[in-house]
């Protein structure tokens, strides 16, 4: 395994006493090389907690180490220019008056015109931007902005660089394509790196480990695989997944819903709950006599969305395969794929 890069315990932020902690008591270790997504929705504390590693907010309670320098707790704090990390922001923060190789140059302090002018060569070389190197920020498209914002954050070789939603300024096709830029930069350069977003996609493709955060508490950290497949709550598992969640009881193995029965292992304390079942997962069997039918129906390329209603009106979301375009209107027998199926204790978001 290799060695930590960063280890947070217990750590905690409350900006006023009549307020909620905007982060609380968050612990986790990131090891050495590993892209941490730092998903959720917005005021959940994912940028908060982004500062207090950085060092631009002072931490009252927990600890913050980076890589074997305790940087923050309630009697040190190390302040950023000390603390050997990278910091990209969402609105680049290039020098409009410097051009590209200005802007990189200007991290770079202590060493000679020689390993400067080599540096920058080789981030510029790394960030897919060489022969740029005279034009400024106004000549470049979004797209290449942000990655003289990565270049300039690479160059001094950090330990740790923090990355507070890089990505949201720029069109849907520019992100795309850069997100896994991004994650192939960071490979290439063996940097560590915690990346905010509230993009779920963004985060399962880019990150070796995913953090999910719900109102300043980390809900859930593991693998995109594990946070997709294995979710440890309702909230993870609606906001990671965009799942589907129907009323049920339990017989036994079988737990009844308004549209249909589902079998499960009888590992369940509770009788009553909600099944959880995501998008992809469901199989539609045309069927007169069903109780659910087709309201919607979405081309998205690659897929169809459909969106059901129930007997009692509850809306259920669909994803297929194109082979196959199911007319709206019809009444839709529905099973699911193996054991998709999760339950959760009836009403609990937590």
């Amino acid at each position: 395994m290799q060695p930590a890069i960063l280890h947070l315990q217990n750590v905690t932020k409350q900006f006023s006493e009549n307020t909620s902690p905007a982060v609380d008591n968050v612990s986790f270790i990131l090891q050495q090389g590993d892209v941490l997504g730092l998903l959720g929705p917005s005021g959940c504390g994912k940028t908060t907690l982004l500062r207090l590693i950085a060092g631009f907010e002072r931490l009252p309670t927990g600890t913050i180490k980076i890589g074997e320098q305790i940087v923050s707790n309630n009697s040190i704090f190390i302040p950023v220019e000390q603390r050997d990390i990278g910091v990209v922001f969402q609105d680049y923060a290039l020098f409009p008056h410097l051009n590209v190789e200005e802007n990189v140059t200007f991290g770079l302090r202590n060493i000679s015109k020689q390993q400067i002018q080599k540096r920058v060569a080789e981030v510029l070389a790394l960030v897919r931007l060489a022969g740029l190197e005279k034009r400024y920020p106004y000549e470049l498209s979004g797209g290449q902005q942000q990655r003289v914002a990565l270049a300039r954050a690479l160059a001094p070789q950090p330990q740790l660089m923090l990355l507070d939603e890089p990505l949201s300024n720029l069109d849907i096709q520019v992100r795309l394509q850069l997100r896994e830029e991004v994650r192939d930069i960071l490979k290439a350069a063996g940097t560590s790196a915690i990346f905010v977003t509230h993009d779920q996609e963004e985060a399962l493709a880019i990150s070796d480990i995913v953090g999910v955060m719900r109102q300043g508490h980390l809900e859930q950290i593991g693998t995109p695989e594990e946070i997709y497949t294995h979710p440890a709550s309702r909230f993870v598992a609606e906001f990671v997944t965009q799942a589907n969640f129907l009323s049920a009881s339990r017989q036994g193995n079988v737990w009844e819903t308004e549209v249909g029965c589902f079998e499960l292992p009888a590992n369940y304390i509770n009788n009553l709950g909600e099944i959880m079942i995501r998008q992809e997962d469901l199989i539609l069997t045309p069927a007169t006599d069903a109780p659910v039918f087709i309201r919607t129906r979405r081309f998205l390329g690659r897929e169809y969305q459909y969106c059901l209603q129930t007997p009692s009106g509850k809306e259920i979301h669909v994803r297929t395969t194109t082979d196959m375009a199911l007319p709206v209107g019809t009444r839709v027998q529905i099973s699911i794929v193996g054991d998709a199926v999760k339950v959760f204790p009836q009403g609990i978001k937590e």
